[in-house]
Order: C-alpha cells, then sequence, then structure tokens
C-alpha cells in the first residue's frame, strides 16, 4: 500500500491527525516531556561512565549502549513527532515517516536485545559463574546494532513497509501488512515472533531464575548466621537489572499487544485513536526510568554524580566546621567555629606505623586532631595551640 497515492483524499486521511487540536497539543507536550528528562538522565549516565571509562567492568559497558540508545533516538526521532503533533499532521509525508518508522525500530530492537544481554550475562554470571570479559561485551554490542540494522531496512527492499500510525503523528511497521502479500506477512509475523517474544522469553525466564538464586544464597548464609558483604552488593546489582528489565516489559507490552491484535483485523479501524496513543506514549517512557535506576540502586553512580555536580557547583557541597580550644586571657576555654568548603576528596590510606608516630608526635607537641567521616570535622585542640580545619 504505497504512501504517495494519487488519491489527495486518502493521503490527507493517511498523513492528518485523527485526534482533536487540544489532543494534539497533549500528546506533543507528553514526548516533549520525555525528551527532556531522557536526555537528561542519560546524558549524565553517558557522562558519569565518560568519567570512569577506565574503570567499568562488563555489564556496565552494556548500560552506556543502552544509554546512548535512549540518548540518541529522542534526540533524532522524536522532535519531528513533535512538530507533527503541535502541528496536527506529520511533517514530511513519505520521505520523514520511513525515516521516523526505520530509525525507532533499530533504536527500539537495540534496546530489547541489549536489555536480553544484560539478562543473559547476568545469568551465566550468577548461575554458572560464567565471566565476559570486556572484549566480548564490545563485539556484543555490535552484533546487536548490525542485526537491528539488517533486520530494519529489509521493509526498504520490498519486504514489509513503514506507515503512518492509526492516529496518525507517528510511524511504525504495517503490522496489517500480514493480509497484503506473503513476504509482508513473513516479516509481520518474524519481527514479532523472534524479534519481540523471543526476547521477552529470555528476560523473563533469565531474571526470575536470577532472584531464586541470589535470594536462596542469601537465605541459606542468613539461616546460619553469617553476613556478607560481597553478596549483598551482588543481590543489590541484581535486584537493579531485573528492575531495568522489567520496566521494560512492562513500558512495551500494551504496545506489543495492540499491534498484535492489529495483525489479525482486516479492518482499517477496530479501536479509537486514542486507543493506540496511550500504548505508544507508555512506550516511549522506556527512555526515562533506567538513570533514576541506576542512581538508585548503584552507590558508584551516587558518588560520581555528587562529585560531577561539586565540580560545577562546589556550593552543594556544604561547609565543614572546625573549633578550636583555647588557652587565653578572654576565657578558659573559648571557642572559635572555622567554615571551610567541602569538595569531592579522594581517601587516602595511610600505614598502621605511621598513624602511631604522627599521634605520638602530635602528643608530644600538645596538638590532638581527630578527623571524623562526618560533614562537621572537630578538631579539639590542648590549651596554648592552634588549629587549622582540614
Amino acid at each position: 500500500m504505497p504512501l504517495n497515492s494519487s488519491d489527495d483524499n486518502r493521503t490527507i486521511s493517511v498523513f492528518t491527525s485523527k485526534l482533536t487540536p487540544a489532543a494534539d497539543i497533549c500528546v506533543g507536550l507528553a514526548i516533549l516531556s520525555v525528551v527532556l528528562l531522557s536526555v537528561l538522565g542519560n546524558g549524565l549516565v553517558l557522562v558519569i561512565c565518560y568519567r570512569r571509562r577506565k574503570k567499568m567492568v562488563g555489564s556496565e559497558l552494556l548500560c552506556v549502549n543502552l544509554a546512548v540508545v535512549d540518548f540518541l533516538c529522542c534526540i533524532c526521532f522524536y522532535p519531528l513527532s513533535i512538530l507533527s503533533s503541535f502541528h496536527h499532521a506529520w511533517l514530511g509525508e513519505d520521505i520523514t515517516c520511513v525515516y521516523y518508522g526505520l530509525g525507532c525500530y533499530i533504536f527500539g530492537l537495540c534496546g530489547m536485545f541489549t536489555i536480553t544481554a544484560i539478562s543473559i550475562m547476568r545469568y551465566l554470571k550468577t548461575c554458572y559463574t560464567v565471566w565476559l570479559e570486556g572484549a566480548n561485551i564490545r563485539i556484543a554490542c555490535c552484533v546487536i546494532w548490525l542485526v537491528a540494522a539488517v533486520w530494519s531496512s529489509f521493509p526498504l527492499f520490498g519486504w514489509g513497509e513503514y506507515v503512518p500510525e492509526p492516529y496518525g503523528l507517528s510511524c511504525t511497521i504495517a503490522w496489517r501488512g500480514y493480509h497484503t502479500s506473503t513476504k509482508d506477512a513473513f516479516y509481520v509475523i518474524c519481527s514479532f515472533a523472534c524479534f519481540t517474544l523471543v526476547p521477552v522469553l529470555f528476560i523473563v525466564v533469565s531474571q526470575c531464575r536470577i532472584l531464586y538464586k541470589v535470594s536462596r544464597f542469601s537465605y541459606s548464609l542468613s539461616a546460619r548466621g553469617i553476613r556478607n558483604n560481597l553478596r549483598h552488593a551482588e543481590k543489590r546489582l541484581s535486584v537493579m537489572f531485573f528492575c531495568i528489565s522489567l520496566g521494560f516489559v512492562i513500558a512495551w507490552a500494551p504496545y506489543a499487544v495492540v499491534s498484535f491484535l492489529f495483525i489479525f483485523h482486516k479492518e482499517h479501524w477496530y479501536m479509537a485513536p486514542e486507543g493506540f496513543v496511550f500504548p505508544a506514549l507508555f512506550a516511549k517512557s522506556s527512555h526515562i526510568y533506567n538513570p533514576f535506576i541506576y542512581f538508585y540502586f548503584n552507590k558508584t553512580f551516587q558518588r560520581e554524580l555528587r562529585c560531577l555536580l561539586l565540580s560545577f557547583c562546589p556550593k552543594l557541597g556544604g561547609n565543614r566546621v572546625g573549633d578550636h580550644v583555647t588557652v587565653g586571657h578572654q576565657g578558659p576555654y573559648p571557642i572559635h567555629i572555622q567554615l571551610q568548603e567541602r569538595g569531592c576528596v579522594k581517601k587516602k590510606t595511610f600505614g598502621l606505623s605511621q598513624d602511631r608516630t604522627q599521634s605520638r608526635s602530635k602528643s608530644k607537641g600538645k596538638v590532638t586532631h581527630t578527623n571524623l567521616r562526618h560533614p562537621f570535622v572537630l578538631c579539639r585542640l590542648l590549651p596554648l595551640s592552634t588549629c587549622t580545619a582540614n
């Protein structure tokens, strides 16, 4: 079904929004909010990963790939949908429709394959203690992009087609091509079964097995009264990836169900246009929540984000407080408060003998200096001595 038909009324009906102007504005604002939040969150993830690029492990490389997918998809394609929503019609018609549909399908497959790879890698590591090196993860990322690009380009050669959504403000695969030809039917069924259903099954099964394995081992340790910090960190990491995978599946499930039902209906309309809008918007929300999951569960991301914010705005670090006690003419123990800005300072480890030597030398010099791991650093001095807060 070519989009550039000679029938002007048909062309207008295809590329014109089926929603009211007020609903179009709401859709445009909703997509704009998704873009802003996704660019901010995933941009911070990419900056933090770049700052600690020499310390990243395999699972973090896949998280970087997922952040790149979400970031570029919101930058390169969603602005076109936003402008079309405000214009009450799809802008550019055929060319932009193929551009939008092809790009979104490539990035959608990349996101799904990346989460599938994360789930499988975590499953092998947790259940079979099989570790994948960084080189293997890079190869996996390249394969993900290659497979997604090749499969998404089939409609350009006659296998399937990219057409506007039923509500007219977005473009996707022609799911109704199942009734058009054998090639289109083959592409639609393989797209849904092999590239949607199978990855989701891998994600669900592997994540459930991981949680079962980790919870069972943690229960056995707690029953013996053993506290294992390393296993606690592994459990926290497993829960983080479980939330990422579960969120992706939940976000895309309504859109997958609606598209699947659309395959087997010969009629152009079996649902109101609003019935397609809400699943599509809900699917786009999958670009938002991953950064929040990272920052909530991963303490390394929290620390790096704190350091990044302090590097741009040192005032956010608060103040460090020091007080010295001296003996003078004003009173027996006058207290002087000293404030100093707190920054992101790297920890230093000193030997035990060095600490003892410093404590002895300070005690001979009538100075006792105590550092606490607290925003308020307390420094008590003996009479007739001075102090400078660190």
